[in-house]
């Protein structure tokens, strides 16, 4: 590759690198073009699944100021970037790799952090933000509940002491 080809592919790549809400790298050997293509189906429009040559990948996430992935960009290396949902894209790598074996995640960076296979691994396995969303209301809808209950209760407890406390009185008389 030539020297305008080379900076030119740099430019693009840091451009993805800036965009992008996650990376996600995997190594690809070993999979067929059409399961590399069926894997960019399953990931989506809003994500991109590009091979690049390393030392360009590394020169574009650094003038994109993503440090920390050099470990990871070796060998044949595959760059997933993911705008959006980067869990989602995270739960698809680990299901396709499931079926295909040869795809292996290497690490990834999201939100300022870089994650090794592991980490990843853990991201996948985080609930869609759908799921976490109405977790999260039906646990605001309980405490709510539990308030209303306790502000009727106090009034209420009162009413009946009180009721309790005339009875008796009644009664005395």
């Amino acid at each position: 590759m030539k020297r305008p080809e080379k900076e030119e592919v740099v430019a693009e790549l840091t451009g993805k690198f800036r965009n992008s809400d996650a990376i996600l790298l995997t190594e690809y050997r070993g999979l067929s073009v059409p399961q590399i293509a069926d894997l960019r189906d399953k990931l989506g429009r809003d994500t991109s699944y590009t091979v690049a040559k390393n030392t360009l990948a590394r020169i574009a996430a650094k003038e994109a100021g993503v440090e920390g992935l050099d470990d990871y960009i070796s060998g044949p290396t595959a760059i997933t970037f993911v705008k959006g949902d980067y869990v989602q894209a995270a739960k698809t790598l680990r299901d396709f790799t499931k079926a295909n074996k040869q795809l292996v995640v290497k690490g990834g960076f999201a939100d300022g952090t870089v994650y090794d296979e592991e980490g990843v691994q853990k991201l996948a396995d985080l609930e869609s933000r759908e799921v976490l969303l109405s977790k999260m209301a039906g646990a605001l809808k309980g405490t709510m509940a539990k308030a209303a209950f306790a502000f009727v209760a106090i009034p209420t407890k009162a009413v009946r002491t009180i009721d309790a406390l005339r009875e008796k009185q009644e009664k005395a008389a």
